[in-house]
């Protein structure tokens, strides 16, 4: 095996080793949990809940309908972006580089035949903006994300 061989076998085998990191971190950083009805009626409930939380809906985008469009196939998946100004102000008054998270989004997908919810734990929103204060927003966003998808995975 030649020199340029193995260096390509190594840088090989060092993009998949950081590749695995960082798809393992990424996991590590959403919070899923199952639901057993269809993407839709579970996209229906977390719509219901946010609204009779008295929070805004302002999308829900049918993913599976896009890819439909041009004729490709995506399993049912839907995302819901949603917000409360009394949770989110605070936050991006602290750190304006937040609003490219916020509002919240919520991600409901079939994986396999099992219809998943998940969303980026708001944690890691606090870590990847470094937002100095705001922490009671971050504690209620993440009770609110909580309660809306338990809600809607009954």
């Amino acid at each position: 095996m030649t020199i340029t061989t193995k260096l390509k076998i190594a840088a090989a085998a060092a993009t998949i080793s950081i590749m695995s990191g960082v798809s393992a971190q990424a996991e590590e950083n959403w919070i899923k949990k199952t639901s057993s009805v269809s993407v839709e009626r579970t996209a229906d409930r977390l719509v219901e809940a946010i609204e009779n939380a008295g929070a805004k809906v302002f999308a829900r985008v049918d993913h599976a309908a896009g890819a439909k469009s041009i004729d490709a196939e995506l399993e049912d998946m839907t995302l819901v972006i949603f917000g409360n100004p009394k949770i989110g102000t605070p936050i991006l008054q602290a750190e304006p580089r937040a609003g490219l998270d916020l509002p919240n989004r919520v991600l409901i997908w079939d994986d396999n035949g099992q219809t998943t919810i998940g969303y980026v734990d708001p944690a890691q929103l606090k870590q990847r903006y470094s937002v100095e204060g705001a922490d009671q927003a971050f504690d209620t966003m993440a009770g609110a994300l909580g309660k809306l998808t338990d809600a809607a995975s009954k």
